[in-house]
C-alpha cells in the first residue's frame, strides 16, 4: 500500500498532443508524440504504443494525461520525457485517458 502523500508525489498533468509520427525503430508498433503541457512545463516528448486504437490524425489535438516527474526513459534512439497514461481495452491495447472537456493545459490531476 502507498499513502496519499506517496500518491501526491506523482505529478499528473493535462496536455494536448501537438504532433504524432510513426516510430519505426521501436520494438512494438508505436508513435512518437509531442505534447504541450502548458507554459509552466512546455512541450515534452513521449513514446506510446497506440497504433491499434488511434491513427496519427486522431491523436493530434487530443487532450491526454501525463506523468511529468519521472526521469526520461530511452526507448531505442528516442528519449521519452513524460509517461502518457492509458488503460487496456479488451485486447490489452492502450486506450488513452483523454478528458473531453476543454481544460487549461498543464492543470494538475487532483
Amino acid at each position: 500500500m502507498i499513502t496519499f502523500d506517496d500518491f501526491q508525489k506523482v505529478d499528473i498533468r493535462i496536455g494536448r498532443i501537438i504532433e504524432a509520427v510513426n516510430f519505426p525503430e521501436a520494438r512494438k508498433p508505436s508513435y512518437k508524440l509531442k505534447i504541450d503541457l502548458g507554459p509552466e512545463i512546455g512541450v515534452k516528448k513521449s513514446s506510446a504504443q497506440l497504433t491499434k486504437n488511434y491513427s496519427i490524425d486522431q491523436l493530434v489535438g487530443m487532450n491526454v494525461l501525463c506523468v511529468v516527474n519521472f526521469p526520461p526513459r530511452q526507448i531505442g534512439p528516442f528519449f521519452s520525457e513524460v509517461l502518457t497514461l492509458g488503460v487496456p481495452d479488451e485486447s490489452n491495447e492502450c486506450v488513452l485517458i483523454a478528458p473531453t472537456k476543454n481544460v487549461p493545459l498543464g492543470g494538475r490531476l487532483f
